[in-house]
């Protein structure tokens, strides 16, 4: 039986990569639970394009840290590891292998070893700076971002939007506040999965899919009932056929921005591994 000294099971590894799919087949082979460790799927109604696991797929493994907040809220690694720490303990009392399986390494580094604190940002004043940030080019974010915070400034945008302003409303480096906050709270082995080269590919077959499984018309559903300054668009594609529905971009630019986007996003995820693992 799985017990809380036992190492923490993490597969991990570039979106697109096969890691649902692996974790499915061990599942199928020994007691498993699937901790869902995508920054993406927490929100719910957001499904076709966060690569949710299928409603048959979670009837017949348990999973966690899927569809557990709104669109409309933030949601933190802090959080997420909190959380985890309850869902571990779950999946233990039920005799079953808590696995982490996801690309978002800021959630795993953060359930391993605690964190510091990050910092409360006013409001009000956070409001105020994002009309200016928002309205910044991705050349001249990333040198704001180099000046004030250079180790995140190889993130993606929403990370760097965080860590400018992290600096400019409290005189913190994020990058600071995220470096090891006490002992690891568990050991853990990872199992990196990263198909190579043909990642690119797999990545424009899986866009595809998801667009043949309504993932517009998914888009052009929640567009009508959100806003757009809810955190849930982030999500990599989301913005684009976002701005497609809207009559901004046409389809196939569209779809040639999310490939983009999710290709950029997957390189940031094996930039993390190097590093981190």
């Amino acid at each position: 039986m799985p017990t809380a000294s036992s190492p923490l099971r993490v597969i991990i590894g570039p979106t697109a990569g096969g890691k649902s799919r692996l974790a499915m087949a061990l599942a199928a082979e020994r007691p498993l639970a699937i901790l869902s460790a995508d920054s993406r799927q927490v929100y719910r109604q957001f499904d076709i394009g966060t690569a949710k696991p299928t409603q048959s797929d979670r009837a017949a493994v348990r999973h966690y840290g899927i569809d557990i907040i709104s669109p409309l809220e933030r949601y933190s690694a802090h959080a997420w590891a909190a959380d985890a720490v309850t869902w571990c303990a779950d999946a233990e009392a039920r005799a079953l292998t808590p696995v982490i399986v996801g690309g978002t390494g800021f959630y795993v580094r953060a359930f391993t070893s605690p964190l510091d604190p990050v910092p409360v940002l006013d409001a009000s004043a956070r409001a105020r700076l994002a009309t200016w940030l928002d309205g910044l080019d991705p050349i001249t974010l990333a040198r704001w971002t180099t000046v004030l915070d250079p180790a995140r400034a190889t993130l993606g945008r929403t990370q760097q939007l965080r860590a400018v302003e992290t600096v400019l409303l409290t005189g913190r480096r994020l990058s600071d506040t995220l470096g090891t906050g006490g002992s690891p709270r568990r050991a853990a082995r990872y199992l990196v999965v990263d198909p190579g080269e043909s990642l690119g590919h797999r990545i424009a077959e899986r866009v595809q899919a998801m667009l043949s499984a309504g993932w517009l018309e998914e888009v052009a559903a929640l567009a009508a009932q959100l806003t757009a300054d809810a955190p849930a668009w982030k999500a990599s594609g989301y913005g684009a056929l976002r701005a497609c529905v809207q009559g901004k971009l046409s389809r196939q630019d569209a779809v040639d921005r999310v490939v983009i986007e999710t290709r950029q996003y997957a390189k940031r995820q094996r930039t993390w591994c190097r590093h981190q693992l």
